[in-house]
């Protein structure tokens, strides 16, 4: 008919025809597009709606029908101006599907390009056995297989973008085909991570252990009985005794609750599951309600609660042996009045200081201090550590929180904004039981994808402890970072590294590291950077299990699911073998999804939805004894050395 097109596509053999008809008759304002085939699934029509859009086109309606295994999609589309669609978009809108179909088939086919690898990864995984490992031969030919079969889905479509700028096609589509070739540099890399993984896995090799004697099995048999370790205040404060489990007892709300009040009746049940310690915010006046906008230092009277009550918290807290760490924010610090140009650069309080004590990097403050010896913090101005006057109050306002007011420990706010030679000084000077610090930098990413080696990422946490000289712990973000990927994507072999240890931070400078799966700022109610829900069991799993000291966030131990009760069991496990911070983690398998290590020789963990357990593992329990599950969650478990076999 006028007004109406028809044409069959070609493709390659081996995959159905579509036909596609445009037609401007049959309805009276819009543009009628049919596309009937077989093999096309709901995937084509979401994808095409998009694609549409992209295109120029508004999509005013879409639906699929099906009968005798063919599919119908028909799109009511207009111009971008409203009208029909004019006949000389037409052959792009058919281009557009054409290859829009090539691309998001739901038939089992191989792709078009790469035929051959996509034949190598099906035959590959159905080879896999069920016990297989990042370092069996057969996971690496898969892996390779898989990496060269996305290298060729890349390749194709970088030269499909070659032929469709040789023709002179419509932007839209270039655009559109330009995001899937995105997509594709990013899952190459995604295999070439895996590749790498593989290839460091083979090249561990764990030494066998020369048999244990009876004297050494005895005194760990007695070392083991001891229901908890013994109270030890280290010379360097850093993590603290080794055995410190902590709480971060606030969340970015808390300051709606009048939150120390309403911390008060908790602390006895807090000491009972095992936390040693706990984190509570800024505790000073603040221009933010969460105190990360402190004014007034020694004013401690905040959105939090009175002074008194704080004082009567941190009481009950060391009633029942438990440290409590300050939120230490000296970066940066909020003005109370504006000086004759404008600027809010006077500061008020016991500490009235003027614009000499702000770093001069940033005009907006008006500072006549030293130049930043770290990045800057916008939002407020940025207090000079170089002045020896501004250390001396830094100082004392510290000795006034822990003499005065009782804070145990310290846990130091956006330390790349300032030298660690500063908290050291700090940490020197006040001898607080704990301090550590929030260094948070990016993960190292390639086209979108968490790179396998993050040694980079963690080596610059090392080398800001290294300037605390080692005084301070860090939170491990390399660990978040890399676990919450590896179990977000079912890429378990990323949580081994090329030495065969952990991948964080915790791998390098275990005594050193602070484990946490989420905060006030990477979830709570801000979700910078939230751990997958799905998977805070398994995260838990992880840390809790593991060397480092573990940080539990507030709002994951009274999660109202199986969250509270994983966090509970694992805190158990934790203290009856009493795991340290330096606790010898052997990596029995890493692949895609599965997990599994021995702690210290007592436990065994495994997270992931694979099937792995230390017995069928054939892993010989010491001591002749047997593996007895402790304790299991949503795809992890946990299992203890028990009675003799």
């Amino acid at each position: 008919m006028s007004g109406a097109d028809s044409v069959a596509s070609s493709e390659p053999s081996g995959v159905q025809p579509l036909e596609i008809e445009i037609d401007n008759e049959s309805e009276k304002d819009v543009t009628l597009i049919r596309v009937e085939g077989r093999g096309q699934g709901a995937a084509l029509l979401g994808a095409l709606s998009s694609g549409l859009q992209q295109f120029g086109v508004n999509v005013r309606s879409a639906a699929q029908q099906s009968e005798d295994g063919k599919v119908l999609n028909v799109f009511k589309v207009t111009s971008s101006d409203g009208g029909k669609v004019p006949k000389d978009k037409w052959e792009g809108l058919r281009d557009l599907v054409q290859n829009m179909a090539a691309t998001t088939k739901v038939s089992n086919q191989p792709a078009i390009y790469g035929q051959l690898a996509a034949a190598d990864v099906m035959r590959l995984k159905g080879e896999a056995p069920a016990g297989l490992t990042t370092g069996d031969a057969v996971a690496l030919e898969l892996a390779a297989a898989e990496m060269a079969q996305a290298a060729a889905e890349f390749v194709a479509l970088e030269k499909e973008m070659d032929v469709l700028r040789a023709k002179g096609a419509d932007g839209g589509l270039i655009a559109l085909k330009d995001t899937a070739r995105q997509e594709a540099a990013a899952l190459l890399e995604r295999r070439m991570a895996a590749m790498e993984a593989c290839l460091a896995a083979r090249r561990v090799i764990v030494a066998p252990e020369a048999p244990k004697t009876a004297a050494e099995l005895m005194e760990e048999q007695m070392k083991a009985a001891v229901s908890a370790p013994p109270p030890v205040t280290s010379t360097g404060p850093a993590a603290g005794n080794g055995y410190e489990i902590l709480l971060q007892a606030f969340n970015w709300e808390s300051h709606k609750k009048g939150w120390y009040k309403y911390c008060l009746p908790q602390v006895a049940e807090w000491a009972k599951q095992g936390f040693t310690s706990i984190w509570l915010p800024p505790p000073s006046d603040s221009v933010s309600p969460q105190g990360y906008l402190p004014r007034d230092l020694y004013n401690l009277d905040s959105e939090y609660g009175s002074e008194s009550e704080l004082r009567a918290l941190i009481q009950e807290c060391h009633a029942h042996n438990i440290k409590v760490i300050a939120d230490i924010v000296v970066n940066h610090r909020c003005a109370t009045y504006q000086s004759p140009d404008g600027k809010w650069n006077k500061f008020g309080g016991r500490l009235a200081w003027d614009n000499s004590a702000i770093c001069n990097n940033n005009p907006a403050w008006g500072g006549k201090g030293a130049h930043k010896t770290g990045d800057d913090y916008p939002a407020a101005p940025n207090i000079d550590h170089t002045q020896e006057s501004i250390r001396t109050d830094v100082i004392e306002w510290l000795r006034f929180l822990k003499n005065s007011i009782g804070f145990d420990g310290w846990r130091f706010d956006f330390v790349r904004g300032y030298n660690g030679q500063f908290c050291k000084i700090y940490t020197d000077a006040t001898v607080p039981e704990m301090a550590f610090g929030e260094y948070w930098d990016t993960c190292e990413y390639t086209d979108g994808v968490l790179n396998y080696n993050q040694d980079g990422h963690r080596q610059r946490t090392v080398n800001w402890v290294d300037s605390t000289g080692g005084t301070n712990a860090a939170f491990d973000f390399t660990t978040k970072g890399i676990l919450q990927e590896a179990l977000g994507r079912s890429e378990l072999w990323r949580l081994v590294d090329a030495q065969g240890r952990p991948p964080g931070f915790v791998g390098m400078w275990p005594s050193r590291a602070i484990t946490f799966i989420d905060n006030h700022d990477t979830g709570s109610t801000l979700n910078h950077w939230p751990f997958p829900s799905n998977h805070l069991q398994e995260g838990y799993a992880y840390i809790l299990t593991h060397p480092g000291t573990p940080c539990v966030f507030y709002d994951h131990l009274y999660d109202s699911g199986g969250l509270r009760q994983c966090i509970l069991d694992l805190l158990e496990v934790r203290q009856r073998h009493a795991l340290d911070c330096r606790a010898k983690v052997l990596v029995r398998k890493a692949a895609g999804d599965v997990y599994a290590a021995t702690v210290n020789d007592k436990i065994a963990i495994k997270i992931g939805r694979g099937d792995w357990s230390p017995n069928s593992a054939k892993i010989d329990a010491p001591g002749g004894k047997q593996w007895v599950k402790a304790c299991s969650g949503h795809n992890w478990a946990c299992w203890e050395v028990g009675a003799r076999a």
